[in-house]
């Protein structure tokens, strides 16, 4: 798969030592490759989505009526977020070696901290923050050059018949379940009145 310029500037971190943020980095010859940071930006748009899908309450999802392609031009119901959450982690589970997929578990999936992950994984705090960066790179590139349906971008994936899509609101997708707890006060006992 060929990569642009234009694809990629908006996705590459304008501060990158590699890419000087133009989300392209010289391969083998004249081939362009992305940059890592390009690809770790598309992993991280597609597991906001995925946050989003799980965290959706079940009575809004819709089943649409969707346009298969062929040659009959037959209809189909479908059910785009749970689709887009299966693939996400069906996706993950084929491409990633069993100590990535467990940190993938854990840390994505389960959210749990870097603390818990290294101390159930027993492995120390550089190395799994290098895993999960290596994680990111992995299911990035694949998650953009899946064939023959992307999961990236994110408009192509869930836009219904008519062309539109809905879209998350992003402040929703990055709070993780813990956070959308009701803060609690701290229990103040009543004082004993003397008069």
């Amino acid at each position: 798969m060929e990569w642009s310029r234009s694809e990629t500037i908006a996705l590459a971190m304008q501060t990158c030592m590699q890419c000087h943020g133009l989300g392209l980095r010289a391969g083998r010859g004249d081939l362009m490759k992305p940059c890592y940071c390009v690809l770790r930006a598309i992993f991280r748009a597609c597991y906001a989505r995925f946050r989003y899908c799980v965290g959706k309450e079940r009575y809004m999802a819709r089943s649409p009526l969707e346009h298969s392609p062929g040659r009959q031009g037959t209809m189909a119901w479908g059910r785009k977020d749970e689709e887009y959450i299966a693939d996400f982690c069906l996706v993950s589970r084929r491409v990633l070696t069993d100590l990535e997929h467990r940190i993938f578990k854990f840390h994505f999936l389960l959210g749990a901290d870097w603390k818990l992950c290294t101390r159930k994984l027993k492995i120390d705090r550089g190395n799994f923050f290098h895993a999960v960066y290596r994680i990111e790179q992995k299911l990035g590139l694949v998650f953009r050059e899946l064939q023959p349906y992307s999961l990236f971008p994110l408009q192509t994936y869930f836009q219904d018949a008519e062309g539109s899509w809905e879209e998350p609101d992003p402040a929703s997708a990055w709070t993780r379940p813990q956070d959308r707890l009701p803060v609690r006060q701290a229990l103040r006992p009543p004082l004993l009145q003397t008069a």
